[in-house]
């Protein structure tokens, strides 16, 4: 859809990466360490100074205590240490259960370790858990249960209370737990992230997966972390070693030294500047005819356009790129078992710059299909 959308001049609401920059006090520590030697192999594991760095901002956010040098690994971005655990911690025919609608690197990652995918369907427009369907996923051969909370494509933060239930079935079944949590410091209405760690049981048997990329507006730096009790880490780790060893010296040295100088204020900006986008895109959503899911969290919007348009998701994305000049994502590629629940879908970031959320407002009120 990028591609399209830069062939055809289309408003590019499809793929999640932000039209503005990353703080320049982050970019200047990045000059800096360029320029002052930091250019060599960082430790396979991390920076010592970012992984120190890592620590005391977890226990500061959350009160989990992690040893920064047995109990967080530094990845290449969040997919990476996605792929590096399954490689790490599942055999051929292990199985993997996934909620769905699923970031679409969540199987494949899967797949290379020689996994069984299994998946359980959150259904618009609440996306709410059907335990009972999520029990019938679970088998003899189920290793690990995924959770990316906050949730894209869908927007959904995960309760405490469902975290709860989702800790307690694992506990019974014996199954670890590794989540997606990228978008932990994006959200909305009062909702709170709650690492599934933090969870009465589950900081032992729970592997959390998170990166500067959502938080920083830098995708392009690619650095991301998993935490968790050290042999879970370390088997992570055997895998990490031979896929990428580690991630550009010179951008974790600049994140530590962000860590330590950006204060809770900007976390409470980031929430508050997102809130305004999401507000100026449902706003005009919401005129369109479409039936809209409130997002609670990240920097997606879904969105149900059956009631004016008799085609799929993909014939719908196309229609807006030619004639409304915006691109969007057709979300049945999130779905493996049930795509049929994505066919009436369309999902918009908002992860833009107001004027650019303003010239794609314009382009989509008084919508009309020809």
């Amino acid at each position: 859809m990028t591609k399209l959308a830069n062939e055809r001049g289309a408003i590019n609401l499809a793929q999640g990466f932000p039209d503005f920059d990353a703080p320049s006090a982050i970019l200047d520590e990045a000059v800096a360490a360029l320029r002052s030697g930091q250019n060599q192999y960082a430790r396979s594991m991390g920076h010592p100074p970012l992984v120190e760095a890592l620590a005391k901002k977890i226990e500061h956010d959350y009160g989990l205590h992690y040893d920064p040098h047995s109990e967080i690994l530094v990845t290449n971005g969040a997919t990476e240490g996605i792929a590096s655990a399954f490689l790490g911690l599942l055999n051929p025919g292990d199985e993997v259960i996934f909620f769905e609608p699923h970031y679409d690197s969540y199987p494949v990652c899967a797949a290379i370790a020689g996994a069984v995918c299994r998946f359980c369907t959150l259904r618009f427009p609440d996306f709410a858990i059907n335990f009972d369907e999520l029990e019938n996923c679970f088998s003899d051969r189920t290793r690990v249960l995924f959770i990316n909370t906050p949730h894209n494509p869908t927007g959904k933060v995960f309760s405490q209370g469902e975290l709860k239930c989702l800790a307690e079935l694992c506990v019974r079944r014996d199954v670890l737990v590794i989540t997606d949590e990228v978008y932990e410091h994006i959200t909305y209405d009062g909702a709170r992230h709650v690492p599934m760690a933090k969870i009465p049981g589950m900081r032992g048997r729970t592997l959390t997966i998170s990166g500067a990329g959502k938080t920083f507006s830098m995708t392009g730096w690619r650095i991301g972390w998993i935490t968790g009790p050290s042999p879970l880490v370390e088997a992570v780790q055997r895998a990490h070693q031979y896929v990428t060893f580690a991630p550009a010296t010179p951008l974790q040295a600049a994140l530590a030294s962000a860590f330590s100088t950006i204060e809770d204020s900007y976390f409470q900006e980031l929430r508050r500047d997102y809130t305004q986008r999401r507000g100026l895109l449902l706003d005009v959503l919401k005129t369109t005819g479409l039936r809209v899911a409130v997002p609670r969290g990240t920097y997606y919007i879904l969105a149900d356009f059956s009631g004016i348009w008799e085609g799929d998701d993909r014939s719908f994305v196309h229609h807006l790129i030619d004639h409304r000049g915006v691109a969007a994502i057709p979300p049945s590629s999130f779905y493996t078992r049930d795509p049929h629940e994505g066919r009436k879908l369309v999902r918009f970031a908002f992860c833009k710059r107001l004027d650019t959320l303003k010239q794609a407002a314009e382009r989509l009120k008084d919508f009309s299909i020809p």
